[in-house]
């Protein structure tokens, strides 16, 4: 939403908290800081540093903005209210969107999926990226898709072939895909500032997906000795992913690697990288494998109110599809 159009909503913008002129505000927004809710989770003695302003007036602006978002408690019925404008991406495969809730990947969460090369990870990405465009009444959400590209995975000769087979032009549907290839985790990281910018300018970006997740800060954070600060990094990029899913109204899709498990004697070895920290803050998670005759096989693993459940689907020359 672009300034001027939160003015004419009524909304109050940074500007309208005693203390913060149109200077401290600009540090703000070069820092990442865009609204009232992001202002209202800083902490007096963090917000004092980034505007270099005392931290008793940091205090206020804070509490003024706490205020005017009225961030207490809300009863149930109110917070049904509020998820009614979640929106739904259909995967391309009924079977895939059934075991997802029955309409694909939804907005203000995050969807995970993780499984070994060659499972479908990729290819369900390209294919969300394409139906994020559609309208609502055919499995879209009207809105541009973001892909940060990890592995240099993202192909658009690949888009072209889905867009085509659904009968959209190719062109089109390619400029509505912002794309990014990120080089380290920390340029990862900074890519979601990136985002709400392009956001708050006014593009209507639906959809962020990032393929893979957990490459780079596996590859920079290697050994035992490191793996505390890596989680902690990755912890926090998560909670920056899910605040934006939550902020926007997005769905967040997000790719992730396997490894297998040494210690595990019986059943499939492969386990997901990141550990519990990836694991509890994707809201619904899927582990991807190949099935037979040429089918890929999606487990639900986690999910805040669906059953675990399975369901196969084909990777076609259109995307994602429930046959070949």
């Amino acid at each position: 939403m672009t300034k001027s159009e939160t003015q004419e909503k009524g909304e109050a913008t940074l500007t309208d908290i005693p203390g913060i002129g149109p200077g401290i505000a600009a540090k703000l927004e070069a820092a990442g800081v865009y609204d009232l809710m992001g202002l209202a989770v800083m902490s007096p003695p963090s917000l004092s540093e980034l505007a270099g302003i005392g931290e008793a007036v940091a205090r206020k602006a804070i509490q003024a903005a706490r205020g005017l978002l009225n961030l207490g408690f809300m009863d149930g019925m109110e917070f049904a209210k509020k998820r009614e404008d979640v929106g739904y991406i259909s995967t391309g495969s009924n079977n895939l969107n059934n075991l997802l809730g029955g309409k694909g990947v939804e907005t203000r969460s995050m969807t995970e999926a993780y499984g070994a090369f060659g499972s479908g990870k990729t290819q369900l990405a390209l294919t969300l990226a394409v139906n994020a465009q559609l309208p609502k009444e055919q499995g879209g959400v009207n809105g541009k898709a973001v892909y940060i590209d990890t592995e240099g995975t993202f192909r658009p000769a690949r888009i072209r072939q889905i867009a085509e087979a659904m009968g959209a032009s190719a062109d089109k549907v390619l400029k509505n895909i912002l794309v990014a290839r990120a080089f380290n985790s920390d340029h990862q990281i900074l890519l979601i500032d990136k985002i709400n910018e392009m956001i708050k300018d006014g593009e209507p970006i639906k959809l962020v997906i990032i393929d893979s997740l957990t490459a780079h800060f596996r590859a920079e954070f290697a050994g035992r000795g490191q793996l505390a600060d890596r989680q902690q990094k990755l912890n926090r990029y998560l909670h920056n992913l899910i605040r934006m899913a939550e902020q926007h109204n997005l769905a967040v899709y997000v790719t992730n690697q396997v490894m297998a498990n040494p210690a595990m004697m019986f059943g499939d070895p492969t386990t997901a990288i990141g550990g519990n920290i990836v694991g509890h803050a994707s809201t619904y998670r899927m582990y991807f494998r190949r099935g037979k005759q040429g089918s890929r096989v999606a487990k639900l693993i986690d999910s805040p109110n669906l059953p675990d459940n399975e369901a196969q689907f084909f990777v076609s020359e259109a995307g994602v599809k429930d046959e070949e």
